[in-house]
């Protein structure tokens, strides 16, 4: 799986049809082979390990901007005493795995539902955000250790400090890094040892239910982003492989050391489940496994439901959300390319048990 977190602060490499302007080519150029790489220095370095796990309180970050007031004042939140009027409506966990071989921390995930956006439209740095600037901190701290972190359900989730000019953002930036970091070394210390002795891995194909209307009727209200619709997507020339065609690449040569996949997973303390999408924090609460039990869930495990994996569909909105239309249901897939979705929520939740059903049966 190739999993992204999503900021505000990086090159750009979505083909939006508006808003963002044009894609960074030459990181687009050398972004697949770095991937590659990284695979294959995994594959090298391939060790048994012990892994370790701890749910931590992780609060003071992200607010609803669906159902709360977004954007409140930067003294306010700034304030280590802040919270959210509607805590339940946001991810309030932290979850961390940390992986250690013969007594040293060598990897550790975090897995957070929040937009990691702190800084401004028009600022001027790259950086990966609050997630990434508290993972690299980590990483200094911990120099043997790769970081990294799961971007859980943000579609309706922000940062409590969006839309600030850049001197309050890059402030706020190190501040809420800092929280973040916090709640990530507490579960460093918390975490107890998990035992697991295979890993098992299912697929399906994405979801593809787009809105039944007419394309007039989807673009209701939005009559300058008709030619979204109108049009095809954009060629990225991103896919020219920087080794010759001939030869492996890279990836191929990976995936050529690999072992045949295990199938069995006899004791696992959470499943992850990954979707390409942004979403909603209801979705996360319809889960098997979830506070709300899905009527045909049996004794799954925590489930962590990772977005934007594979691929980047848009947003995947709640029931009230999709209903009210805007941004999130209707702008959004038009900016893609695309139609809005008819029921994405419903279909995730639905393929997310299938998985976990197909999980269970191996």
């Amino acid at each position: 799986m190739l999993h992204a977190t999503h900021t505000h602060s990086g090159p750009n490499t979505s083909p939006l049809l508006t808003g963002w302007g044009d894609a960074d080519f030459p990181y687009l150029e050398l972004l697949p082979a770095r991937i590659a790489c990284a695979a294959l220095q995994a594959v090298a370095r391939l060790t048994e390990a012990g892994m370790r796990h701890a749910a931590v309180p992780c609060e003071g970050i992200g607010l609803n901007r669906e159902y709360d007031r977004d954007a409140p004042p930067l003294a306010e939140v700034l304030r280590e005493d802040w919270r959210p009027a509607k805590p339940e409506l946001t991810d309030t966990i932290c979850h961390v795995i940390t992986v250690e071989s013969a007594g040293e921390l060598i990897g550790f995930l975090s897995y957070f539902g929040c937009h990691p956006v702190v800084c401004c439209e028009t600022t001027r740095y790259i950086h990966g955000d609050f997630v990434g600037v508290a993972t690299n901190l980590l990483e200094r701290e911990h120099p043997s250790a790769v970081g990294l972190f799961l971007q859980g359900a943000q579609g309706d989730v922000n940062s409590c400090v969006v839309h600030k000019p850049e001197p309050d953002s890059m402030l706020a930036l190190d501040v809420i890094a800092a929280r973040y970091a916090n709640q990530v070394r507490a579960g460093m210390r918390h975490a107890t040892p998990l035992a697991i002795d295979r890993l098992d891995a299912v697929s399906l194909p994405p979801p593809s239910a787009a809105c039944s209307s007419a394309r007039k009727n989807c673009v209701r209200g939005y009559p300058s982003r008709k030619r979204c619709c109108t049009r095809p997507m954009p060629s990225i020339p991103v896919a020219r492989c920087a080794w010759p065609p001939s030869s492996p690449s890279p990836i191929a040569a990976c995936y050529s050391k690999l072992p045949p996949a295990q199938r069995t997973l006899n004791r696992r303390p959470a499943h992850f489940s990954s979707r390409p999408a942004h979403f909603a924090r209801d979705t996360v609460r319809d889960l098997p496994g979830s506070e709300k039990r899905h009527p045909r869930a049996r004794h799954f495990p925590t489930p962590l439901l990772l977005g934007l994996t594979d691929d980047a569909l848009g947003y995947a909105p709640d029931h009230a959300a999709a209903a009210r239309g805007g941004y999130a249901a209707q702008v959004v897939p038009l900016m893609l390319g695309s139609l809005p979705f008819r029921a994405i929520h419903d279909e995730l939740a639905t393929q997310v048990l299938i998985l976990e059903e197909r999980t269970q049966r191996t």
